[in-house]
């Protein structure tokens, strides 16, 4: 009779042990889709999907230009009416993350890879061949080495640039501070697209006669050590669409701007967190544009090796930082503001 309750009482607590388990138990399909984006069509909740087409995105890092530009990409496709899923893997701003994540779009077999800025273009491309793939937020990808050139890619990679007008932002800086005698140039040695930029307005100034000195950080530890060993040396600062710069410009102006030295920088959402001014364009814009290609791949079946790099198509937007500005004491010109 002692055997028989105490098998009842095992077998009691192994049934509420059980039920409490079965409790605290996820449904998994709720779970492991951080990072992913589903249009409408897509049913991602455990049930077979119902979207025609399959499409990865590895973005370098986040912050509002790349933001803008998948955001503009996604909405693109909404407005073409595109039947899809989608999956966003961010790689944090470390560009080592880039090739772990580029495999996992490949292993997926996806139908089309989004690739926003060039390290995460530059890894994808180097894992795999075949899939299409387009880039965005690349300033120049025959210079990084991404297609053959930019009006004939010959490969499996194609897209957009986000090309910045150096030549006009340079003018820019020399109208706002005419002073000027030497400009500081600021950006990430380990970013092609940066390099590419600095070298370009190097020229423009140095055909000015300005002088230029190049400071370079390659993480953002060094931004602001750097920043300060430029103060004394600099009139000016110009800083090209450079990721690195972008994500640490607020650190870059709390060095520069007390010490009266202006930055002309590369987009507009560096000028709204420090930078003093520039001429700059709409980054959503070129996610559409990209997504037009996307849709002429994947609906018509366009052939990415014949398909040329796009350029912003939009207006240029001058953008300003008034409370810089007024720090600097530095006034717009009214002809200029309008």
């Amino acid at each position: 009779m002692k055997k028989m309750k105490k098998l009842l009482s095992i077998l009691l607590a192994l049934t509420l042990l059980f039920a409490l388990a079965a409790c605290n138990t996820t449904d998994e399909n709720t779970e492991g889709n951080e990072g992913t984006e589903n249009n409408e069509n897509v049913e991602n909740n455990g049930e077979t999907s119902t979207a025609e087409f399959s499409i990865g995105v590895i973005q370098l890092a986040s912050h509002p230009a790349l933001d803008a530009a998948r955001e503009g990409f996604v909405a693109g496709l909404d407005e073409a009416g595109l039947s899809y899923e989608i999956e966003v893997l961010n790689a944090a701003g470390e560009q080592a993350n880039c090739p772990t994540l580029a495999t996992k779009l490949v292993n997926d077999q996806v139908d089309l890879i989004l690739a926003i800025a060039t390290p995460a273009a530059q890894a994808v491309a180097q894992a795999t061949d075949t899939i299409p793939i387009l880039v965005t937020a690349v300033t120049d990808p025959a210079y990084a080495g991404l297609v053959e050139s930019n009006d004939a890619p010959g490969g499996n990679v194609s897209g957009t640039s986000d090309m910045n007008p150096v030549e006009d932002q340079i003018e820019l800086l020399l109208t706002l501070v005419p002073e000027t005698k030497t400009v500081g140039l600021l950006y990430n040695a380990g970013e092609d697209n940066s390099i590419l930029q600095a070298n370009l307005a190097e020229e423009i100034l140095t055909a000015k006669n300005i002088a230029v000195e190049h400071f370079t950080a390659s993480d953002s530890s060094q931004v602001q050590s750097v920043a300060q060993s430029m103060v004394g040396k600099v009139d000016a600062v110009y800083i090209p669409t450079d990721n690195l710069m972008a994500d640490t410009m607020a650190t870059i102006s709390m060095v520069l701007t007390p010490e009266g030295i202006p930055t002309i920088c590369g987009e507009g959402n560096m000028v709204n967190n420090g930078s003093l001014a520039t001429y700059g364009f709409s980054y959503e814009e070129l996610g559409r544009q990209t997504a037009a290609q996307a849709v002429s791949i994947l609906k018509d079946g366009a052939d990415i090796s014949t398909m040329p790099i796009g350029f912003y198509e939009g207006e240029l937007e001058l953008i300003v930082n008034d409370e810089v500005a007024a720090e600097l004491g530095i006034e717009i010109p009214a002809d200029l503001m309008q």
